[in-house]
């Protein structure tokens, strides 16, 4: 029997329905039935998929690529949110309200989503209530990030944020040993997660390299001894 276009795109959306964290373990059954509601969307690099205050057409999975969520404050500068990759579910938050997305959402390269239609999915969690707490436990873990941003960003400046931020992802903080750390983001993005713009990002990454703390090769940067890392965090937080 040959198989349709129709049944390729459906396939290939069920596939990427079962990545995604949110519907882990569904059955098959259950994922077909979300499918029939989704839609696929591509987005270019640059381009946005909403803005903040835009209605809420439903809640995205990025299938491929990166999309960078962030808001804009009244000086004009971009607070990046968090950028979710391939499996990670957004905006699920809207399905409950009528004021529509609350923050910006750009490709940072050239992105495919699954859009999961708000109308169909109100329904469908009508029929299926377990659903709602999958969806509880997705934005609970999306406040986990944005309460660890906003305790990184009490941090006094950026050479003490940027220090955190690397050891976080250092598996062992005390060792001795380099630590590769790979960039999943531009040093821009970073930047602007850290609170800060590219060139005091790029003049702190510069000093961490003068001080014999890192090396960095393209979106590579290496924790050459994350304990002397350690310290500087530290002393800089005055412990």
């Amino acid at each position: 029997m040959t198989t349709t276009l129709a049944e390729l795109k459906q396939a290939a959306i069920v596939n990427g329905l079962r990545s995604c964290q949110l519907f882990a373990g569904m059955s098959p059954l259950e994922l077909g039935s979300i499918a029939e509601i989704t839609v696929l969307k591509a987005v270019s690099k640059g381009s946005y998929l909403f803005h903040e205050g835009d209605p809420s057409h439903g809640f995205y999975i990025v299938q491929t690529g990166a999309i960078n969520v962030h808001r804009v404050n009244a000086v004009g500068k971009e607070q990046v949110i968090h950028v979710f990759r391939t499996g990670e579910s957004f905006a699920e938050g809207t399905l409950a309200t009528e004021k529509g997305y609350p923050a910006d959402a750009r490709a940072v390269e050239e992105t495919q989503v699954m859009l999961v239609q708000k109308t169909g999915m109100l329904a469908l969690l009508r029929r299926q209530p377990e659903l709602a707490l999958r969806m509880l436990g997705s934005m609970s873990a999306h406040l986990r990030i944005l309460v660890a941003q906003l305790e990184d960003l009490t941090l006094k400046d950026v050479e003490t944020r940027l220090a955190n931020w690397l050891l976080k992802r250092c598996s062992n903080p005390a060792t001795g040993k380099p630590c590769k750390i790979e960039l999943t983001m531009t040093k821009r993005v970073l930047a602007s997660e850290l609170g800060t713009v590219s060139e005091t990002f790029s003049r702190t990454l510069a000093k961490f390299r003068e001080l014999e703390l890192i090396e960095v090769k393209g979106r590579t940067v290496t924790v050459l001894n994350p304990a002397n890392l350690a310290a500087l965090l530290r002393k800089n937080l005055g412990e």
